[in-house]
């Protein structure tokens, strides 16, 4: 079918992850105007989408190699099409984001920047591209907090979990072909453990109630055991497995921190997309 291999192009589980990071920055940032929400919402999937769009037309090289089954290298998408699908994507993202607020247009203006650096050439930086793509993440949560660009100056270092988070995630995804080795592995499980102190520490001091600490410790569950597995045998079949263990978990992130600043009703909400993003995943790729 000719819209299959468009939304295989676009990734539509990674896609939907996106949205739970724009929800926790909305809590973060008091639940403010509803109509910006919607704005960043839109924004936020058009800048993911553009994003794994273009990551294929600068990979469509490797992945005729690596992956010859995608959408560009098979042919069933020619690279002139995917780069202007992509770049359209960037555009309509900043320009929904601005009409939010010039705040969230300048975010999301500086997270089309870091998605261009990441695929363009940070992808191939072994110490910059993790944070790199990390920082595309980080912004993403900034985006929802500049629904009330008064708060961004206060809480822009939550941006800290998902950077972190993704770093040790992109780090490890360098062996999912291949397969990789356990200094990084290594490195990636301490990045998730990392996270997972500091988000027990936010729940402490906001004295916030148990949904937070409770999604903390699910977040812990999920993540940990495949990590640790890829630590001890960096193979490439348990990378991808817990690739894509910590991609689809990401919403569980962003659900503690969205329990810690709006309650646990509102975690519900940003739980589920990672509902629909696994669901989605039994259809599309997430790497």
């Amino acid at each position: 079918m000719a819209a299959n291999r468009w939304l295989q192009l676009i990734r539509p589980a990674n896609v939907v992850t996106a949205l739970a990071d724009v929800l926790a920055g909305y809590a973060v940032a008091g639940f403010p105007d509803r109509r910006a929400l919607l704005w960043l919402l839109g924004a936020t999937a058009c800048l993911y989408a553009g994003g794994v769009v273009l990551n294929d037309v600068f990979d469509r090289d490797l992945d005729r190699v690596e992956r010859p089954e995608r959408p560009i290298p098979s042919g069933r998408v020619s690279t002139m099409a995917a780069a202007c699908l992509g770049g359209s994507l960037l555009l309509t993202g900043v320009l929904a984001a601005a009409f939010a607020n010039l705040t969230a247009g300048l975010v999301a203006a500086l997270t089309a920047g870091c998605v261009l650096l990441y695929d363009a050439w940070g992808k191939r930086q072994s110490l910059f591209g993790p944070f790199n793509m990390g920082l595309c993440r980080g912004l993403n949560l900034l985006l929802g907090i500049a629904a009330a660009p008064a708060v961004l100056p206060s809480a822009w270092l939550l941006a800290a979990f998902p950077v972190t988070y993704i770093a040790g995630v992109t780090a490890l995804s360098r062996g999912e072909v291949h397969g990789g080795r356990r200094g990084i592995a290594a490195f990636a499980l301490i990045s998730l453990g990392l996270v997972l102190i500091g988000l027990v520490a936010l729940w402490a001091a906001s004295a916030a109630s148990w949904p937070g600490l409770a999604l903390i410790l699910v977040l812990g569950w999920r993540v940990l055991p495949p990590f640790w597995a890829a630590r001890q045998s960096p193979d490439p079949t348990t990378i991808r497995r817990a690739i894509k263990t910590g991609v689809l978990s990401l919403a569980l992130l962003d659900a503690a921190i969205g329990a810690i600043y709006g309650g646990g009703v509102y975690a519900l909400a940003i739980l589920a997309t990672a509902v629909a993003a696994g669901a989605l995943a039994r259809f599309f790729s997430v790497t």
